[in-house]
């Protein structure tokens, strides 16, 4: 049996009854939601205060339309009321909520709703809302605020993905340009390993598109589907290679593991990328020893269509800046102290590029992927550079470490109402506690969001006819889609954000 969301259902018991404690007359509930501080999100030392804006397309398609109209408007009318009031009574007790209004709501067949967005894969200022939702029907003023929990647990975490997946690239493609390292490859040389680290796996579906908006390297499967889905995703949407697990190496057997690599590199994959798992049992036997006795079937592998023909080996263990770049305080000469890119180049030799720095031979690379930070990224690349070779002999599996070793805190995501609308007469809403440090004081009144030369920026005590203009479009209306974008539109804004 599997677990159907009931749209009703999607909230915090508090939000029920939050319609009869609105003050009596009460006709519009006006809410924003918003980043507020990046105080808790561990970005580059350079990071600008910027998240990206993503994932609110996906959310609309998939919740507001298809589950609403799925679990709640399509369905029985008594049926979908009843179930409400037994998940009401006997939580908060018989008669706790009255049902009236959500009997007017399947009557109405729809959700009265208005959202306002910026554009996706834009980069927003703190502070600054990425979208405004409202109801357009006055006895529907319940909803807004009833859509809070939700929206907040679709959103925050496909924008902080997005965010940090676009902080990954743009360290990727500095050190391409500082070591003259292609730029292309920067696409795939971060590749999302996060899925089985996930929140289950419509987490890791949807929050994969997240990595997806910044690189096409992926192993997360259902996130392409997701992007096809709900973000018109066209072409190359993500890509990956033939990889082998522990299990695959230790079936082999320890005394077999070389025949283990022949028969992977010469018989299943003669040609093409293969990554294979190296640290099975010792990684720097396989590094010095394996990797010289098969030095010849290595080099002798076809490329594919592509014009590839690399074997990636994948050390899975220790720390990865001294796995890769060499560690200090192993024994001078040993291959731990040179350090795995160092190792293979005495073995394959590489090119040079104009930039001065070295690269292995196209028919051997590495993969790193476990617990990899932007820190270790960093430090990583900076050990490359200290070594004279460039950024792309090394990609990165970026993991759970990264994409779920985050909370809605890491950038302050919320959601708050800042203007209301009670017997005719417009009521500008703000908080600003006196315990907080400032992170909680909120916008004030009707928003409006322009573009300036230092970013978005917003505007707060507007008028009515003044928040109809700026940044922030109408994307969502009275239960239809009336804007909508495409993978690729969301590509091309981070990508020119890139070349600022």
């Amino acid at each position: 049996m599997s677990l159907r969301i009931n749209p009703l259902n999607a909230i915090d018991f508090y939000k029920a009854d939050h319609r009869r404690q609105y003050p009596a007359g009460t006709e519009y509930v006006y809410a924003n939601f918003t980043p507020r501080s990046s105080r808790l999100a561990k970005m580059l030392p350079d990071f600008d205060d910027k998240i990206v804006f993503f994932g609110l397309q996906g959310f609309i398609k998939h919740f507001l339309i298809d589950t609403w109209n799925d679990g709640f408007f399509q369905q029985d009318k008594a049926k979908v009321v009843s179930a409400y009031k037994r998940r009401m009574d006997t939580a908060l007790g018989d008669g706790a909520i009255p049902v009236d209004h959500i009997e007017a709501l399947h009557d109405l067949g729809y959700l009265p709703i208005k959202i306002k967005a910026l554009e996706e894969g834009n980069r927003v200022n703190m502070r600054v809302p990425v979208l405004t939702i409202v109801n357009t029907l006055p006895e529907f003023f319940w909803l807004t605020n009833y859509l809070e929990t939700v929206l907040s647990a679709e959103l925050w975490k496909s924008c902080t993905t997005a965010s940090i997946a676009f902080e990954y690239k743009r360290l990727l493609t500095e050190y391409a340009i500082k070591t003259g390292a292609p730029l292309d490859f920067v696409s795939i040389q971060g590749h999302d390993f996060s899925s089985r680290g996930m929140s289950g796996i419509y987490d890791a579906s949807q929050n994969g598109v997240g990595h997806l908006t910044s690189f096409i390297g992926t192993d997360a499967v259902s996130a392409i589907d997701y992007a096809e889905e709900y973000y018109n995703a066209e072409g190359i949407v993500g890509v990956s290679v033939p990889a082998t697990e522990h299990s695959v190496m230790c079936m082999g057997s320890e005394e077999r593991e070389i025949d283990t690599f022949r028969r992977l590199i010469t018989e299943l994959y003669p040609s093409g990328v293969v990554s294979i798992v190296s640290d099975t049992w010792d990684f720097w036997r396989v590094i010095t020893e394996f990797s010289v006795e098969l030095k010849a079937e290595i080099l002798a592998r076809q490329p594919n269509a592509l014009g590839l023909a690399k074997l990636v080996f994948r050390p899975d263990s220790g720390d990865p800046v001294k796995i890769i770049c060499g560690d200090a305080d192993a024994e001078i000469g040993s291959p731990a102290f040179k350090g795995a890119v160092e190792c293979l180049w005495e073995i394959f030799g590489g090119t040079i590029t104009e930039k001065g720095y070295k690269v292995l031979n196209e028919r051997v690379g590495l993969i790193y992927g476990d617990s990899i930070t932007l820190d270790r990224a960093l430090r990583i690349l900076q050990g490359l550079e200290a070594k004279g070779f460039a950024s792309n002999n090394l990609v990165f599996g970026i993991g759970s470490y990264t994409y779920n070793y985050m909370t809605r805190d890491t950038f302050g995501f919320a959601v708050k109402a800042t203007w209301g609308q009670v017997n005719g007469v417009a009521r500008e809403l703000f908080k600003d506690p006196a315990t907080d440090s400032g992170t909680k004081k909120s916008a004030k009144g009707l928003l409006r969001v322009e573009k300036t030369k230092n970013g978005f920026e917003l505007f707060d005590q507007q008028t009515i006819e003044q928040e109809q203009y700026g940044e922030l479009k109408t994307v969502f209306e009275n239960g239809r889609l009336l804007r909508e974008c495409c993978l690729t539109e969301i590509r091309e804004r981070l990508n020119a954000e890139l070349s600022k």
